[in-house]
């Protein structure tokens, strides 16, 4: 009675670990088994998503030194995740387990690096800067404003002051 109850304990344990086996380890081969599992070719998923088949290519194979680095290599698995209708962040996380997370450096300006003009041009920008183009604005919503008076096309009613009348005659 107990043998055939261990035969099928034995049975389901090789079952999971022939699926643990061939589960595929990296990014590059877990969205090939993906697009293969969707019969899809590689020309398809470059059709669809706009990357050449060599980048395809080299992404499944994982060569990374044939691939933008950084957020550029994140964006494409990002983008075929997408497309195969994976989970997004997995794909994210084993990428950044195999290649690093994208390192990113600072630009810090100094006046050490900057030139005379530079500066000149940075201490120039500010908050004033945008108080000429109010005043742009406003010069020509009252210039269209008076030329709509001067045509007709503002009702009587709408004119309170004797001189806008004065306009519209």
């Amino acid at each position: 009675m107990t043998q055939p109850l261990l035969r099928e304990v034995n049975s389901a344990a090789k079952l999971e670990q022939a699926d643990a086996e061939s589960m595929p380890d990296g990014v590059g081969a877990t969205v090939k088994a993906l697009r293969i599992a969707k019969q899809l070719s590689i020309a398809d998923a470059s059709a669809r998503l706009k990357y050449s088949t060599r980048q395809i290519e080299a992404l499944e194979a994982e060569q990374w030194d044939a691939l933008p680095t950084g957020v550029p290599l994140r964006g494409l698995v990002k983008n075929y995740a997408r497309f195969l209708e994976t989970d997004v962040d997995a794909l994210l996380a084993m990428l950044e387990s195999q290649v690093g997370a994208p390192t990113t450096s600072p630009i810090v300006l100094t006046t050490e690096s900057l030139s005379s003009a530079d500066l000149a041009l940075l201490s120039d920008a500010g908050p004033r800067s945008s108080w000429g183009w109010l005043v742009v604005i406003l010069i020509l919503l009252i210039v269209a404003g008076l030329y709509a008076i001067e045509r007709g096309w503002v009702p009587d009613t709408w004119l309170v002051f004797d001189w806008l009348r004065s306009l519209k005659q």
